[in-house]
């Protein structure tokens, strides 16, 4: 071992441990390739039949796209929100921080059965008031979304937040800036990385949100997990593992992007810097 690289034995070790890790994504790959109505590891021949039924069947589209919409609504408010208190309490200080910190990340900790019970409930009193935000509604399940994924956000916010220099702050409001200018040119642009970090993660933890959904939902929202879900308990389609290797395939190709582009990005500074 030299220059502080692993070596052969540390490199063999790493590579087990990721292919134990990938063992049950990869399985999925050959199921999804079954020509049986279930699920099943094909014997002999293989068959495209449960991706043809992606494309065929709507209600795979229209649960994607819903999906879509509740998690782009639910990160939008969730990211907001928590935008709106990490500033709050940055800026101010107030003397019970603590306390006001621990309130926003109680879903985080509190027992998901708990969470779905209480934001069913919710939901189904605010159905006899309207019928916008209320049980079994795009807006519901995005508010309901939004209640659990906000304290992921505000980690990662306050976190953006705690590298920020308070003199900056302090200098902008010396010079007579307002509260509206100083979040907006001085703070914002200080924490942009962790502020988009926390929509992304906020919209991923929504598009899998499966534990809430079943609570909150019946038969007019139906989001791509309680499909799958609904279709491992009903009939157990293998269309649910052609879905899944598509899924991992956007993945995987997202951050082989991803890599590309630091990648290049890398290449650009050593040669300016050269």
């Amino acid at each position: 071992m030299s220059g502080g690289r692993p070596g052969r034995l540390a490199a063999l070790i790493a590579a087990l441990v990721a292919v134990f890790l990938l063992m049950p994504l990869i399985a999925v790959i050959p199921v999804s390739f079954t020509p049986n109505r279930y699920l099943s590891v094909p014997s002999g021949a293989w068959s495209l039949r449960h991706y043809r039924d992606l494309i065929t069947n709507p209600g795979w589209g229209q649960a994607v796209w819903l999906s879509i919409r509740i998690g782009l609504l639910s990160s939008v408010v969730a990211t907001t929100l928590a935008l709106f208190f990490s500033l709050g309490i940055w800026m101010l200080r107030p003397r019970f921080a603590t306390v006001l910190m621990g309130i926003a990340l109680l879903p985080m900790v509190a027992p998901p059965v708990v969470s779905a019970l209480t934001l069913y409930f919710l939901l189904v009193s605010l159905s006899q008031f309207n019928s916008v935000v209320a049980y079994d509604t795009l807006p519901g399940v995005a508010l309901a979304h939004a209640v659990m994924i906000a304290p992921f956000a505000v980690v990662l916010i306050t976190v953006a937040l705690a590298q920020v220099d308070r003199r900056i702050d302090l200098a902008a409001r010396a010079m007579g800036a307002g509260v509206l200018t100083r979040v907006t040119r001085v703070i914002l642009p200080n924490i942009r990385f962790g502020v988009l970090t926390a929509f992304f993660l906020t919209f991923v933890l929504s598009w899998e949100e499966i534990g809430v959904t079943i609570f909150v939902t019946s038969v007019n929202v139906i989001t791509l997990p309680r499909m799958m879900w609904m279709g491992l308990r009903d009939n157990i389609d293998p269309a649910i593992a052609a879905i899944s290797v598509v899924l991992i395939v956007i993945v995987v190709t997202v951050i082989l992007a991803k890599t590309a582009v630091q990648i290049l990005q890398r290449r650009r500074s050593a040669r300016k810097t050269a």
